[in-house]
């Protein structure tokens, strides 16, 4: 078992397992035979929750642990390392939402050079019943697994049959416009700041977390201290103001104005940060996992003259993300649990 260390793991409560192609931790015997969801699932966005949903619901019937089988790092980072897929939620941060959302346990399959060698036969036989005894799995209709993809849905539709396990497959799902939601559709959104947008897709606020760390502490001498945080290069947010909402390990929520960039007025030269300025809020939180969640798009990143100009803007992006935060609610039960409990 893995102790998540965000405030994430303190909402839910699941199993974490890590295995590799030839074994792993082993599954205790009361989580064998259950109802297993299998996929990426990178942001555990609405499409994937009509998977997770399906699986729930057939677990709940069944009297059977609702398992999760997912792949550690993402597949298309493994292929091209050079070129890291920008994880919408990381290992952790997933493990924790599908927690809130029911589930018993995530098995975390290593996708090594050994595992990427299996055969679609030997998955079925080494994952699905000697790993897990699976009595049913659940994904989508597009699911390829095994070298070379070789395991598509009616391979495995005639693997249950033979070995006695059940399988359903997903159809796609769309939004209300009648356009697939997809983890890449909402990575577009986000590379144009649309956490709107994004959000609507994934059914809650984008979120990002990472541990505190220590800057310049320029933004402490001019008023405004920020939480920093430094986050995987090929994070694709647009770089810009937002108004969001800050998790801190406690578990505590509290609004505030973030700026993700290279902040071109005091280190143009520097790597992508993010910085949060936290209203209402005295007190160290440094080296703490914390978590940001976006709720609008304020203004893109400029260059001011002077600290002063700087100054009077950042009092008015203040005054303008208050505003936002405001109004704002729920927009899943999810979304409760991530950006409003605690506060």
């Amino acid at each position: 078992m893995t102790t998540l260390s965000s405030d994430f793991a303190r909402q839910s409560s699941i199993l974490r397992l890590a295995c590799g192609a030839g074994g792993g931790e082993v599954l205790p015997a009361g989580l064998r035979g259950g109802v297993v969801a299998i996929g990426n699932f990178d942001g555990v966005h609405r499409g994937h929750q009509a998977v997770l949903a399906k699986t729930l619901q057939l677990a709940k019937e069944r009297g059977r642990p609702a398992i999760v089988l997912t792949f550690e790092p993402h597949p298309r980072s493994f292929f091209n390392p050079a070129q890291p897929v920008d994880r919408l939620t990381d290992a952790q941060e997933k493990a924790a939402i599908l927690g809130l959302l029911g589930f018993d346990a995530v098995v975390e399959q290593a996708f090594d050079k050994a595992f990427s060698s299996l055969t679609a036969q030997q998955f079925i036989e080494r994952v699905l019943l000697e790993r897990l005894g699976a009595s049913e799995v659940i994904t989508g209709v597009d699911f390829h697994f095994g070298a070379k993809r070789q395991g598509n849905p009616e391979f495995l539709l005639q693997a249950g049959e033979k070995y006695g396990f059940g399988v359903s497959l997903i159809e796609p799902f769309t939004d209300e416009g009648g356009a697939i939601v997809s983890s890449s559709r909402i990575r577009a959104c986000l590379a144009e700041g649309d956490v709107v947008q994004a959000a609507g897709l994934l059914g809650y606020r984008y979120t990002l977390a990472s541990r505190v760390i220590k800057g310049k502490q320029l933004g402490r001498t001019l008023g405004f201290p920020t939480a920093n945080m430094a986050l995987p290069e090929q994070t694709g947010l647009k770089h810009g103001i937002y108004a969001v909402r800050f998790r801190s390990a406690d578990g505590s929520v509290y609004d505030g104005v973030a700026s993700f960039g290279r902040r071109p007025t005091v280190d143009s030269d520097g790597s992508a940060l993010l910085e949060t300025f936290i209203f209402d809020f005295s007190g160290n939180l440094y080296d703490e996992f914390c978590a940001v969640s976006f709720f609008a798009y304020l203004r893109g990143e400029e260059k001011f003259d002077s600290l002063d100009a700087l100054m009077v803007q950042m009092r008015e992006d203040e005054a303008e993300a208050r505003a936002v935060l405001a109004s704002v609610k729920p927009l899943s039960l999810l979304d409760s649990h991530l950006t409003f409990s605690g506060r």
